[in-house]
C-alpha cells in the first residue's frame, strides 16, 4: 500500500476532527492532510490511524489524538523561520508535523528504543531538519537556545524552568500541566524576562518523567 492511498482519510480527519472543531491555522491542516500518520503508527494499530484517538506506540507510551496535535501545533504560531524544542518524541508524528513548518527542529526523548523507531520513521519521509536526541526532556537542550517555540507533549506538575529558559523573547510554549490524571493545556508567551500564561482547556498526556518533571 502506497503512502497516499489512505489520504482521503487523512482529508476527513483534518476536515471533522480538526477544522470542524475549531483549528484555522491552515499551514498546519494542510501538513496535516498531507502527513501520513499511519506510517508513525505501529501495524497492529494503522486501521485505527486515522481515528480521533491516542494510540499505543510501545514502552508505554502514545501517538496523541489528531485534534490534540493540531490544536498544540496551532497554539506554537509557528512561522517557516522558528526554531522548534520538542520534548517527548515519541513516534515522531509531531516532529514531522514541525519539521513541515519550522526551520528547524530539535526532539527530545528519554526512551533510546522510542527515539530510535522516531528517528527511522522521519527518515522514511525525508524530513531532515529534525534533530532526535535522547536525555531528559525536562532539562531542555541548551546547545540549541533560544528556541521561538517549544512544545511538550507529556504532562507535567509545572513548566520545567529550564525550557522558559530556553525560550526567546516573543517565543511561545505550550504544555500540560496538572496532576498525573488531568491537565490544563498551558500557552506561556515571554516577553522580556516576564511570562504571560493562558489557559486551553483539558487534556489527558502520559507523564513527563525526569529532574523537573515527575520523577521515575
Amino acid at each position: 500500500m502506497n503512502e497516499d492511498s489512505r489520504k482521503p482519510e487523512r482529508i476527513r480527519m483534518v476536515d471533522y476532527q480538526i477544522a470542524a472543531r475549531g483549528v484555522r491555522d491552515e499551514r498546519v491542516l494542510t501538513v496535516m492532510r498531507e502527513l501520513p500518520r499511519h506510517l508513525f503508527v505501529p501495524e497492529p494499530y494503522r486501521a485505527a490511524a486515522y481515528q480521533d484517538s491516542p494510540l499505543p506506540i510501545g514502552q508505554g507510551q502514545t501517538i496523541s489524538q489528531p485534534y490534540i496535535v493540531a490544536r498544540m501545533t496551532e497554539l506554537l504560531e509557528i512561522s517557516p523561520e522558528d526554531r522548534v524544542l520538542e520534548i517527548g518524541t515519541g513516534s515522531g508524528y509531531q516532529a514531522a508535523i514541525l519539521g513541515r513548518l519550522a526551520r528547524e527542529v530539535v526532539t527530545i526523548e528519554r526512551i533510546p528504543e522510542v527515539a530510535d523507531q522516531a528517528k527511522k520513521n522521519l527518515e522514511h519521509l525525508g524530513i531532515l531538519n529534525v534533530q532526535v536526541e535522547v536525555t531528559d526532556g525536562t532539562e531542555g537542550y541548551p546547545l540549541g537556545a533560544p528556541y521561538n517555540a517549544i512544545l511538550v507533549t507529556a504532562s507535567t506538575p509545572e513548566v520545567p524552568r529550564p525550557l522558559m529558559d530556553q525560550l526567546a523573547d516573543g517565543g511561545r510554549l505550550v504544555a500540560p500541566v496538572g496532576s498525573r490524571d488531568l491537565q490544563d493545556l498551558v500557552r506561556l508567551i515571554r516577553k522580556g524576562e516576564q511570562f504571560t500564561r493562558e489557559s486551553h482547556g483539558g487534556v489527558v498526556f502520559v507523564p513527563l518523567l525526569g529532574k523537573y518533571g515527575w520523577k521515575l
